[in-house]
């Protein structure tokens, strides 16, 4: 039986703190899973938190059952290594069916069906980004497979998530996710992850061709980098963990992954979360959306496929572009005076909470002031104590190999994984916020509720409001700086 972090099988957490399947516990609960995600600075793989999950059943053979006949449309890379990163604009695609897939897979020959043009011992076959709500449209309850809410998020399930199936050699080239976090479930095969920090974003020669929303690629092919082209991916820091089946893989926001399929069939299920800088977020994407996609139509009107992801499958046109970035605005803002509302309310009601409890307070502190210090330094210890043990590893610099599920042993304290801000620090932050907002905070909530009137006409973002921000002196002297810097090494 797999116990939490610093206990022991007989002290582990009784049945109501987890989920329990025979004499497994696991290791944390919702809350506290969720808890962990929301504080961690550092890639983590989670262990022994799915074992009682349908999905874990979900083979390839198995899925080719559920979905008999379905026609799937897969991407084919070549096998073998280039200095540059295999884009999907330059890959090919089949539709086909699973039963199809793994016939091919198999290494059968194939002198018809939709795989005839693709040698297996050269190609590889990805059905990637397949959302359930599309995959499954006719079969709802399977959403109900994959129980992300064991990681606190009630009623996130498959409805949320996407299903990725690879054979050997699939992979998706180095990218950041502009939004959310990410949960990643392995069922099946085994998948390399090479990840690295937001901070070596620099060092990773981010672009925005092929364009697709919400991904920032790199140019750099990162397991066969060229080092003469681009000589700064040198100080990046590659972390990298080989993902198990039965584990589930937490990649931070705005982390760097490749990914890359090490088995002969791989299957993996993931879900991103939101995140409060998601709204300021989608202002950013609708921005570079319009932006692209206005300079690369105009420099080739009738070939936009060269420059635009499959995968992105939205009309580009400008008008379009405006409403996509007036949305994203007219969100930001809603979400903005509504969270203040609901802020300055709740800290309204903590104040006045406090003011009716302080005189017990205070008589509790001068009852037994060693003992209140002693909570305090107690509550200080648990606080910096490390989330990590044999459910819950850290995804260290260069090459870790975790074990199988249930197995293996945990190395390492991991302080330096411990997310950077303590609730501690939280709640003398909010304090100090209260006192700040206490004095003007009913004039704010009846500016806020006035301004939520406000009508959609008064906030619209014109293309000359965004050519006004676009060409201020201070954008283009960081844009030039940036093109000079970018071609600095052809000199």
């Amino acid at each position: 039986m797999a116990a939490t972090p610093g206990t022991t099988p007989e002290t582990a957490p009784a049945a109501g703190a987890g989920e329990v399947e025979g004499e497994h516990v696991k290791p944390f609960t919702p809350e506290k899973a969720k808890e962990i995600i929301m504080s961690l600075q550092q890639p983590a793989v989670f262990c022994n938190m799915a074992f009682d999950w349908p999905a874990r059943h979900w083979t390839v053979k198995h899925l080719s059952e559920v979905l008999h006949g379905k026609q799937i449309r897969f991407r084919m890379g070549m096998k073998r290594t280039d200095r540059v990163p295999q884009f999907e604009t330059t890959c090919g695609y089949v539709e086909a069916t699973l039963e199809e897939f793994l016939t091919w897979n198999c290494d059968q020959p194939t002198m018809y069906g939709p795989f005839r043009d693709y040698d297996h011992s050269k190609f590889w076959a990805y059905a990637d980004y397949k959302y359930f709500v599309s995959l499954f449209d006719d079969k709802a309850d399977i959403f109900q497979d994959v129980i992300w809410s064991d990681f606190g998020f009630p009623g996130r399930n498959g409805r949320e998530s996407t299903l990725w199936i690879g054979s050997m050699g699939a992979h998706t080239p180095c990218h950041l996710d502009s939004y959310g976090c990410n949960l990643v479930f392995q069922v099946q095969g085994r998948k390399r992850w090479h990840l690295f920090p937001p901070e070596d974003t620099p060092f990773l020669y981010p672009t925005r061709i092929p364009y697709e929303e919400s991904s920032v690629f790199s140019k750099i092919n990162v397991v066969n980098p060229d080092l003469k082209r681009f000589p700064q991916f040198c100080k990046a820091r590659r972390h990298m963990v080989t993902l198990n089946p039965g584990q589930v893989l937490f990649v931070p926001r705005h982390w760097w992954h490749y990914v890359e399929s090490i088995d002969p069939v791989t299957v993996s299920i993931n879900s991103w979360i939101e995140l409060e800088e998601d709204h300021q977020a989608r202002v950013e994407e609708a921005i570079t959306r319009m932006l692209v996609c206005a300079l690369k139509t105009a420099e080739d009107p009738h070939n936009t496929r060269a420059w635009l992801n499959p995968t992105e499958v939205e009309e580009t046109s400008h008008e379009v572009n405006c409403r996509y970035l007036n949305r994203a605005v007219s969100a930001l803002f809603d979400h903005y005076r509504t969270s203040k509302v609901v802020e300055i309310q709740a800290l309204r009601t903590k104040r006045e909470d406090m003011k009716k409890e302080g005189s017990d307070v205070h008589n509790h502190m001068e009852v037994g002031p060693t003992g209140g210090q002693d909570l305090l330094l107690g509550m200080g210890k648990q606080e910096a104590a490390s989330p990590f043990g044999p459910d819950l590893v850290p995804v260290i610099l260069g090459s870790e190999e975790l074990p199988s599920e249930r197995g293996g042993i945990f190395e390492g304290d991991g302080k330096d994984f411990v997310g950077e801000d303590g609730e501690h620090s939280g709640k003398l932050h909010c304090t100090k916020r209260q006192r700040m907002m206490s004095k003007s905070e009913d004039a704010i909530v009846e500016q806020i509720s006035s301004n939520s009137s406000m009508a959609p006409s008064q906030t619209f973002i014109s293309t000359d409001d965004l050519l006004d921000c676009l060409v201020n002196p201070q954008v283009t002297r960081i844009v030039a700086q940036l093109l000079i810097q970018g071609r600095s090494l052809w000199f």
